[in-house]
């Protein structure tokens, strides 16, 4: 069974999170493409590694690598006058906001170990969070045609969409991840077309806003790793220190 190191980073800032990210994806190649040219007495055969990393973010801005950056609604004074950083980025998918309050997920995985299907992966990572908002008694899904995890209309609202998710893989080694709002302040959402997604029918929400009240984000962390072990099918080793 893998085994995965799961490490809670805080609240990082963006640059610093995407370094570390680099640094743990240049070790999983490495090893990864060094075992192919061993011979299977020179190979490391010590447990494979893997990592799950969560934190949350300063106010930031990340646009992926399709994205337009029409979808920034904010000129670049506006973003120093308000204190939001802004990022391009090689991850799929356009313009996304990442602060306080949302649980960030960053899993490092050699899908060469699991499954060599990046629609599975993405699937997996949208059942996670669907699986732990069927703890809180909301009912997250899909919609056709858009990544991430939703919420459906109804008499008052448009579908909602709850997180998003974006991903990148090197050597089906993956990068980047999801964004999960769950104590999020949604203001932030305004100054960006929100995944590039200007339909009238759809909008963002977080878990507090659907609930009516603040969330522990420690308990929701618990429940979404738990639903990741299950998915996967690992182990988590011993949790890993940040550095």
């Amino acid at each position: 069974m893998e085994q995965v190191i799961y490490q809670d980073l805080g609240n990082i800032s963006y640059q610093t999170a995407w370094d570390y990210q680099q640094k743990l994806l240049r070790e999983v190649v490495d090893r990864k493409l060094s075992n192919r040219h061993l011979s299977t007495e020179d190979a490391d055969f010590s447990p494979y590694r893997h990592y799950l990393l969560f934190c949350d973010h300063p106010h930031v801005y990340t646009l992926g690598k399709s994205g337009s950056l029409d979808n920034l609604l904010l000129d670049e004074a506006e973003l120093k006058e308000r204190e939001i950083e802004f990022f391009k980025i090689n991850r799929g998918g356009d313009i996304t906001y990442h602060g306080p309050g949302q649980i960030v997920g960053y899993p490092i995985f050699d899908l060469d170990r699991f499954f060599t299907d990046v629609h599975k992966y993405v699937r997996f990572l949208e059942e996670a969070v669907i699986r732990t908002l069927a703890e809180y008694e909301v009912e997250g899904m899909r919609v056709e045609g858009f990544t991430g995890v939703w919420l459906k209309e109804d008499a008052t609202r448009p579908k909602r969409k709850i997180c998003a998710i974006g991903v990148h893989l090197s050597r089906w080694v993956t990068l980047h991840g999801f964004a999960f709002n769950v104590n999020s302040d949604l203001n932030y959402f305004k100054n960006i077309v929100p995944c590039g997604i200007d339909d009238k029918d759809k909008d963002v929400t977080s878990l507090a806003t659907e609930l009516c009240r603040e969330i522990d984000i420690e308990e929701t962390k618990r429940k979404v790793k738990r639903h990741f072990q299950e998915l996967f099918e690992f182990e988590f080793a011993a949790e890993g220190a940040f550095g």
